[in-house]
């Protein structure tokens, strides 16, 4: 059975701006020592929900470099590197590595509709160019590609270093099969906070989560629950937080959690364009939900 990288709920953890749009290192300092107090298993940086997209890679490095040392080794940090040009996915990772990450997430090369050959080319050989795990990351709605699960397969069982995916598919078909192909080969995280629970049910381990941003502490019992046996007390909080999950997606990933990080008190700062603030009907029913689960008050 291959290294699992973490068990439970690992936050994609946003990256807060100030006015002008560069990086707010105080409050990211801030947000990442609230995640680690309140229960979180990991810190993803640079993902999607870092607005890896609009950094630049001297900013993508720098935030991987700062979110590592704030850790300082609390919970495993693993570090988005992924690219539509695999030489640059293979020297963020590489920058990764050195600046002392513990996994990487590659998400599959987007907008150039790579084959499957292409795919297994492109993972593989960024997975050689490191020695640190490697999480495969699987968006089709982003990317506009799908991961095959023989693909998985075959990348699981090629390279040792590639030991885990984060499904974003929305298809539980598809988790169904690289289950069923990969076994404990591999770990599987749900991507998606309204699917955790079903996932988990195909021997998943945890979930890459924005719902953790505004409840760190739930999101990581919903995992803990359902693996140590309680799934009913497992599906309640899914399905508890559920209406949340739900406005945190009414606009594009991430306006709404960084709107909800405000409401929390944090200085989530604005979204680098093309994103923009959220729509202030869909920013008042956000409130509401929140206010209803006692998020805020």
């Amino acid at each position: 059975m291959k290294k699992i990288i973490f068990t439970g709920a690992a936050v994609a953890i946003i990256t807060p701006m100030n006015a002008d749009g560069s990086v707010n290192y105080e409050e990211f300092g801030r947000l990442v020592d609230y995640q680690i107090e309140n229960g979180t298993d990991a810190i993803v940086v640079c993902g999607t929900t870092g607005e890896a997209s609009t950094l630049s890679h001297e900013e993508h490095v720098d935030c991987i470099k700062f979110v590592v040392q704030r850790v300082n080794k609390r919970v495993p940090v693993i570090a988005g590197t992924g690219s539509n040009c695999t030489e640059t996915a293979i020297w963020l990772s590489q920058q990764a590595e050195a600046a002392g990450a513990d996994a990487v997430l590659l998400v599959s090369p987007y907008y150039n509709k790579a084959t499957q050959k292409g795919l297994i080319r492109h993972f593989g050989e960024t997975a050689k160019a490191i020695n640190i795990p490697v999480i495969l990351y699987n968006i089709p709605g982003r990317t506009g590609v799908n991961i095959e699960p023989k693909t998985v397969q075959y990348l699981a069982e090629n390279y040792e270093n590639i030991v885990a995916v984060k499904d974003a598919t929305g298809n539980i078909g598809w988790t169904a099969q690289v289950a069923m192909l990969c076994g404990d080969n591999l770990t599987i995280y749900s991507g998606d906070d309204n699917a955790i629970c079903p996932i988990l049910s195909f021997g998943g381990k945890g979930v890459i989560s924005v719902l953790s941003h505004v409840a760190p502490r739930d999101t990581h019992l919903i995992v803990e629950k359902f693996l140590n046996g309680d799934t009913k007390g497992s599906l309640e909080l899914q399905l508890k937080y559920l209406p949340l999950v739900n406005l945190l997606f009414s606009e594009v990933n991430p306006i709404p959690v960084k709107t909800a990080c405000k409401l929390l008190g944090f200085a989530a700062g604005p979204m680098r364009l093309p994103l923009t603030d959220m729509e202030p009907e869909h920013a008042e029913l956000l409130a509401a939900e929140m206010r209803r689960l006692g998020i805020i008050k």
